[in-house]
């Protein structure tokens, strides 16, 4: 990693279950506050990729490294030895994760399942966990809501709760895998609005989407994925608007056609 700004580096990252290769060679450099859109057909090997930054997947080929740091793995003797499991906790901490569905404690409020990672897994006291939950909530847009239990939200209130969790560790790293896939329509914007705030203060995120227009709109960087390997990437402008893969071409066409004839729908209903 010497010489290179890259908070994380995904070099040559290979992964197959069951012998069907579902990562093949993975490059991808992501600099400090850089926001990096993964878009790709289902079965891509996105939310894989994702999951493997997060350490809740093996590889079977390649290295990763976050913050200068090579994730999993240490090299003693010029061999390499897998983690502790307390060692790879640590490194996880580092890294914020939401995932589709929102995975809350359905028996904690908004509040406690925002402040139970940093006081079970940092240490840090309950009251300072306590303020920086109701901050974070309030930043969220749910400052009322600090008491309520998950089965008084709705899916989009789940989902900023989920984010505001993930922040609460103090993340150098936010990962999102289709934050909105899991939503009704309507809720949508109130996640991806959360999303944006954090792309404008500099927060450095991957995020998995078929959100296009929101990629348009804050990433710096599109990366399209097809079939476990990296098509094409590059800036909005380039992917987005001027793909030159017929693979690309082929799955924005699609995409695009989906969310008109949604938003179609949308406003047939609202008439």
């Amino acid at each position: 990693m010497a010489g290179t700004n890259a908070l994380v580096r995904a070099i040559n990252v290979s992964k197959a279950f069951h012998g069907n290769e579902v990562l093949r060679g993975i490059d991808l450099d992501v600099t400090t506050g850089e926001v990096v859109c993964l878009l790709g057909p289902s079965g891509s090997g996105k939310t894989t990729f994702l999951r493997r930054i997060n350490q809740l997947e093996t590889i079977d080929g390649g290295r990763i490294f976050v913050d200068g740091e090579l994730l999993g793995l240490t090299q003693r003797a010029g061999r390499l030895h897998r983690l502790s499991d307390k060692q790879i906790a640590a490194q996880r901490a580092e890294i914020g994760m939401v995932f589709q569905r929102f995975n809350l404690f359905p028996h904690m409020t908004a509040l406690r399942n925002v402040m139970e990672a940093p006081v079970q897994v940092k240490g840090v006291k309950k009251a300072d966990a306590e303020s920086t939950a109701r901050e974070l909530l309030e930043r969220v847009g749910l400052g009322d809501r600090c008491d309520h239990y998950p089965a008084q939200l709705s899916g989009g209130q789940q989902q900023r709760v989920a984010i505001a969790r993930a922040l609460a560790m103090k993340p150098k790293l936010m990962l999102f895998d289709e934050p909105t896939s899991a939503l009704d329509p309507e809720l949508v914007g109130e996640v991806l609005d959360v999303m944006r705030e954090l792309a404008d203060e500099g927060m450095t995120m991957i995020v998995v989407t078929h959100e296009v227009e929101f990629a348009r709109e804050v990433a710096d960087t599109v990366v399209f994925m097809d079939a476990g390997v990296v098509v094409e990437t590059g800036a909005c402008a380039e992917v987005i608007d001027n793909p030159q893969h017929q693979r690309t071409r082929t799955f924005l066409r699609r995409i695009l056609a989906n969310a008109e004839r949604s938003a179609a729908e949308g406003s047939e209903e609202a008439s």
